[in-house]
């Protein structure tokens, strides 16, 4: 995209210079031309500045701008009626919203009705509406009737309760801290760690992933923070093992040693290959959406290269979390470098808080950072849909009109390979 840019603004500077030598040849206006010629050379120097300066937005213009939500399971008993879902899919549709992302992957369980979830013995979690419908294919159905997007969000990633029947049935998929401790404490909970670098767990996500966009009209499939593993694991019989296969050497016992972490960092950059590769394979144009923390967390507390990964050319939207209630706080991560780099090569958005169950976040903090992303040209992506204006501080009339102050006009986004 920079390179496009680059070439555009060549287009335009050489149009320029063409034109003004044409003018100053014109025999009945060479004279004043000639007297006025340092004036419009100044003319002309400060056009190229400005084009210059603008650069980064100009560069943005051509993307396509992200105006989404995430959709929980948080979120069933609008889920489970279709008549809600229609409602629901309509009003983003009047606000301007184009994007809709809706949890397929939670707890250990998927969401809709699972070929590879039933092979593996895993019961599908909620899956069929109040009339016994298909609430994942009835949800997308509605949200492209209205022009939306729809991109499926494998939330948990790696991660899992303990208590699931996942994690019950399979122990040797999950990983381990050195003192051979398999929890951590995350936003959700207690949870486990399924081994990232362990083929049966690669696979196994896989085949989730890849059913979700053959089975499914979607427009993409999204991965969040917790496809990543927490610096702290990676000390089970089978990383260790493979470790020492490939470096001579046990894992260091400091978990933050560098070379350990890069080694696991890659491991796990690989299988994304692996994974954008899979679903290329099935559905060329699907949108492999990452949703990660800021890269210095994301690398550093989660082995998550999410740069890298960018860098490679997998990922083809990028929305970073950032969920801050101080706006300054905000800005600061919205303005690192990484970002504006993300900028200049894919659809780039930030991820807002609007709100959770015990934690209600307030229309003006929820104004003060979607202004924030869009002076830097950045979409934004909301969590979660109930707290819009369904559960929130103020009556949903002032939430409505809240975001459509915010948008006051369409961003209409198409799949890849049908308008980008």
């Amino acid at each position: 995209m920079a390179s496009k840019f680059h070439h555009t603004r060549i287009l335009w500077h050489r149009w320029g210079a063409n034109t003004l030598f044409k003018l100053m040849k014109l025999p009945l206006i060479e004279r004043s031309l000639k007297r006025f010629s340092p004036i419009l050379v100044l003319i002309s120097f400060v056009a190229v500045l400005l084009l210059n300066s603008l650069s980064p937005a100009m560069a943005q213009l051509p993307r396509q701008e992200i105006r989404g939500v995430w959709i929980t399971n948080n979120d069933f008993n609008v889920l489970k009626e279709r008549t809600k879902v229609q409602e629901a899919m309509t009003q983003l549709r009047q606000l301007h919203f184009n994007t809709i992302y809706p949890v397929v992957w939670n707890s250990g369980y998927v969401m809709y009705p699972s070929a590879v979830a039933q092979r593996t013995g895993i019961q599908p979690f909620v899956f069929r509406g109040s009339d016994g419908h298909d609430i994942l294919a009835d949800l997308i159905t509605q949200a492209h009737s209205r022009g939306l997007l729809a991109i499926p969000w494998f939330e948990f990633g790696f991660m899992a309760p303990p208590t699931s029947e996942l994690a019950l049935d399979y122990p040797q998929w999950l990983t381990q801290k050195r003192d051979g401790s398999q929890t951590s404490i995350s936003a959700a909970g207690e949870v486990v760690w399924l081994n990232p670098f362990h083929p049966e767990v690669q696979q196994f996500i896989t085949d989730l992933v890849v059913e979700t966009v053959t089975q499914y009209d979607v427009d993409g499939i999204q991965f969040d923070d917790h496809m990543s593993l927490p610096y702290e694991f990676g000390y089970d019989p089978y990383t260790i093992a493979l470790y020492t296969q490939e470096t001579n050497n046990s894992p260091p016992s400091n978990p933050q040693d560098q070379s350990w972490m890069r080694w696991r960092a890659d491991k796990i950059t690989a299988f994304m290959v692996q994974l954008n590769q899979a679903v290329k394979a099935r559905k060329p144009n699907a949108i492999f959406s990452v949703s990660p923390n800021y890269y210095d967390f994301a690398y550093k507390f989660q082995l998550q290269d999410w740069l890298a990964w960018m860098r490679q050319n997998i990922v083809d939207e990028l929305i970073v979390q950032i969920y801050r209630p101080d706006l300054q706080s905000f800005v600061n991560n919205i303005s690192r470098t990484e970002i504006q780099e993300a900028q200049q090569m894919i659809p780039t958005g930030i991820g807002i808080m609007t709100g959770l169950r015990n934690r209600p976040v307030p229309m003006q903090q929820i104004k003060s950072q979607v202004r924030a992303a869009q002076a830097r040209g950045l979409g934004v992506t909301f969590f979660y849909y109930e707290t819009l204006w369904n559960s929130a501080p103020e009556p949903p009339s002032q939430r409505i009109a809240g975001f459509q102050n915010l948008f006051p006009v369409p961003a209409f986004r198409s799949a890849m390979g049908r308008g980008e």
